[in-house]
């Protein structure tokens, strides 16, 4: 993933917030809806953390669905190609929110929040489960149905992370120091790691409606 710097990555903030959401469909709502009900509508890190751990889903089922294509292709190696190359897009993609998962998980013990087991860990391996079905069964039925419900999850995660920090100017001053920043990189404040997580969305966004248009690696 592209790490951008301070100054575009206020831009890309700028650019979120002006920029008005994806016209969400029933399900990417029901979602939305049941995690404001159930975790409320203040953004908090921990209800980023379920939200990642949901967002890593679609991914994981696209992986599976894909390697069994990829047996059933022996005589069409091109297209047993074209197949491998989208896995290995999507694995890029799940790590990179598991990297997200990280930091978020890094700074609610910092910060010594505490949470439940059932709300934020046995609730969300549920939904994730069941999420996981939904996905992959729309991605059997009709790929580019998966890939626009993914492009939502991520439009809207954008967005949120964007809020996020423009609700907390005092992530400006905190400085990012992590176990994780040779990987996922260095950044000067809190406010840019959000910033850049928000970014990253966006980049996951856009790469599900590109796949909208070739959804069966044709």
């Amino acid at each position: 993933m592209e790490r951008l710097t301070a100054a575009a990555l206020k831009r890309a903030q700028e650019q979120t917030l002006a920029t008005p959401r994806m016209h969400y469909g029933l399900l990417a709502r029901v979602l939305f809806l049941g995690m404001d009900l159930f975790y409320g509508r203040r953004r908090t890190l921990s209800k980023f953390k379920v939200l990642e751990l949901i967002a890593r889903v679609p991914y994981q089922a696209w992986e599976q669905v894909a390697y069994v294509a990829m047996t059933h292709t022996s005589r069409a190696p091109d297209f047993a190609r074209r197949i491998f190359d989208r896995v290995r897009q999507s694995r890029q993609q799940q790590d990179n929110e598991q990297w997200h998962l990280l930091i978020l998980e890094e700074q609610i013990a910092r910060q010594g929040v505490r949470e439940g087991f059932v709300k934020y860990w046995l609730i969300p391996q549920m939904v994730a489960f069941v999420y996981y079905q939904i996905v992959w069964l729309l991605y059997v039925i009709q790929p580019a149905w998966a890939y626009r419900l993914n492009a939502e999850f991520e439009d809207h995660a954008e967005h949120e992370y964007m809020a996020f920090v423009r609700g907390h100017p005092e992530l400006e001053g905190k400085p990012f120091d992590s176990v994780v920043s040779e990987d996922y990189g260095a950044f000067e404040s809190l406010a840019d790691v959000f910033r850049q997580i928000g970014y990253d969305e966006r980049v996951h966004k856009e790469e599900s409606l590109a796949w909208m248009a070739n959804p069966r690696f044709a």
